[in-house]
């Protein structure tokens, strides 16, 4: 039997679109496709904070 790991990411500050498994991870940890999370990363760049805020329904915050 073979067995998965699941990675989770080194920096769960930011999203790495490069990294399938990352991708994966963060799909699952928001509860959205990869259409919806690459369109949220595009929308306000790859801090996981403010992606799940956008993906959740929130006001997004950026402070600088």
């Amino acid at each position: 039997m073979a067995y998965v790991f699941e990675t989770v990411p080194a920096d769960r500050g930011l999203i790495d679109l490069d990294d399938p498994r990352e991708v994966s991870w963060w799909r699952k940890r928001f509860g959205c496709s990869e259409a919806q999370l690459r369109e949220a990363v595009a929308e306000v760049g790859n801090r996981a904070a403010a992606v799940e805020q956008l993906i959740d329904g929130s006001p997004v915050v950026i402070t600088l």
